[in-house]
């Protein structure tokens, strides 16, 4: 086995061990770490791949912005070292279910697409030439995907806002 193919298969493990483990965890704080994990697994795949601004944006937007959430409103709530409850078997297997469903889709997607080889050449990595493609408003520019992240980023913030609210018992 060559390097590149070792490389590949510990990412590979980190990401794979890390979305498991964030789904099962019954902690939630392990459980974001371990969601943390897996995203800097991904950008590490990115890196790998030799998309460095795209492990860069995963480890800006993910990292530093979804996953930091997500932990602040674990804090907010003082419900960082409660257990959470384990979900009924008929979740679990509805789960599995649609999981197993979401997979066998996307493999069926993959096949019937045909990949080909471009051999047109690549624009050079600028900074110049990356900020007219990511506002371009043309057939390849980036100005959609990068709205729907900031609204992504606006729907952590508030998911994080509810999160935190701490309701008054009645008394």
């Amino acid at each position: 086995m060559s390097a590149n193919t070792i490389l590949f298969y510990i990412l590979a493990t980190i990401i794979i061990g890390g979305a498991i483990m964030a789904v099962t965890s019954l902690k939630i704080f392990r459980a974001a770490i371990y969601l943390l994990f897996s995203l800097i697994g991904i950008a590490g795949l990115y890196f790998w791949l030799n998309y460095e601004f795209l492990a860069a944006v995963q480890i800006v937007v993910y990292v530093g912005g979804i996953v930091v959430l997500i932990i602040f409103s674990i804090f907010l709530t003082h419900g960082s070292g409660e257990d959470m409850t384990a979900p009924k078997l008929s979740r679990s297997i509805f789960g599995a279910i649609a999981a197993a469903c979401g997979f066998s889709l996307t493999i069926c997607i993959i096949n019937q697409h045909h990949f080909f080889v471009s051999t047109a050449k690549a624009i050079e990595p600028s900074v110049q030439n990356i900020g007219r493609q990511m506002l371009s408003t043309t057939a390849h520019g980036y100005v959609l995907p990068f709205e729907v992240i900031s609204i992504l980023l606006l729907a952590a913030m508030i998911g994080a806002i509810v999160i935190a609210i701490k309701i008054k018992p009645k008394a």
